[in-house]
């Protein structure tokens, strides 16, 4: 059985920083592309950024120069690591196995101006 979670959201000011894991379990997560999305109410989720199984990375143009996503296979965790968080950035936060159906829970994150 897939199952990932997510923890490491919460409240922060902006320009602060926060780091999101996300550990997952049930599959070779070494062998696995990982992705982390976020999602404001009325609105589609979006991609924030990826990570290939070699550890390459992409990211939404919203989070080029404050985010990075990386990766420690030995854990079997993704982390995202947000900095210079803006009130716009406030969203419920998902990981996500590149490909598949397969999602966490959900963290939400909130940054006050």
């Amino acid at each position: 059985q897939v199952q990932l979670v997510e923890s490491g959201g919460g409240l922060a000011q902006a320009g602060g920083s926060l780091r999101l894991s996300c550990t997952v379990s049930g599959t070779d997560f070494s062998r696995e592309a990982m992705g982390w999305y976020r999602q404001v109410p009325g609105k589609e989720r979006e991609m924030v950024a990826q990570i290939t199984a070699g550890s390459g990375a992409a990211y939404a143009d919203s989070a080029k120069g404050r985010f990075t996503i990386s990766r420690v296979n030995a854990k079997n965790t993704v982390y995202l690591q947000m900095n210079r968080l803006k009130p716009e950035d406030t969203a419920v936060y998902y990981c996500k196995i590149a490909f598949t159906d397969y999602w966490g829970q959900g963290t939400q994150v909130t940054v006050s101006s």
